[in-house]
């Protein structure tokens, strides 16, 4: 009687495997991930952490997206059709997808992954005239641009601490997503300042049409800048 119980047992675990391997892609990941932590008329925002070992189905999009990583890894992107790309993924990387093609990530590497994707929304505007007489946010010393189309360009900063970046002005709204725990002292021209405080991982978005300049004056911070054109 054990024995075949046990054999039903076993016969019914193959076929649930058997039946789980047939199920397509997103049928067998996680699920997609939670509400965006950004969503306004020019774009669309997920920070999303991937596991070991759980493949997720990235959000639905409607228009271009841009995914930046925020902690690398080893990558597998899946299609709906199964065909899978692996890709060693660095803080700093971007990619773009102009469709907004469905799929799943999934890292495969050790430790887990952290994606930042931004749908780009069909809302372009116009870089905001400046009028300032201060040069432009970016470029600047120290700045590396990492991706430019027609619809951003993506730069890779480092601030020193102690160190004023100059004077500048942002002529296009951004999306910055912040690196370490550290804290930013922004003066305007006409002297005031504040102090900013970041954790690692914050994402802010930040309209144009401004002048300041930057000193780190706590912990350490780099981000990711990706201004909207």
């Amino acid at each position: 009687m054990i024995l075949a119980i046990n054999k039903l047992f076993a016969m019914l675990t193959w076929q649930l495997v058997i039946i789980l391997a047939a199920l397509p892609v997103s049928a067998q990941v996680d699920g997609t991930p939670a509400s965006p932590v950004i969503d306004n008329e020019r774009v669309k925002v997920w920070d999303i952490t991937l596991v070991p070992g759980k493949p997720t189905l990235m959000p639905h999009h409607e228009s271009a997206v841009v995914t930046m990583f925020l902690v690398g890894g080893k990558i597998r992107s899946t299609q709906e059709n199964g065909a899978a790309i692996v890709a060693d993924r660095k803080f700093g990387e971007v990619v773009y997808d102009a469709l907004g093609t469905k799929h799943t990530e999934e890292v495969i590497s050790g430790s887990p992954a952290r994606l930042i994707v931004a749908e780009l929304k069909d809302h372009p505007g116009p870089p905001y005239a400046n009028k300032s007489g201060y040069p432009p946010a970016f470029p600047r010393p120290g700045s590396l641009k990492v991706f430019d189309n027609d619809r951003v360009v993506i730069w890779n900063y480092t601030w020193t601490p102690n160190v004023p970046t100059p004077m500048h002005f942002h002529d296009k709204d951004v999306v910055v997503v912040y690196r370490y725990d550290g804290s930013l002292k922004s003066t305007t021209p006409d002297g005031n300042s504040v102090v900013n405080d970041y954790e690692a991982g914050s994402i802010r978005f930040n309209r144009g049409d401004r002048a300041h300049f930057e000193e780190l004056v706590k912990g350490q911070q780099s981000a990711m800048i990706m201004e909207f054109k």
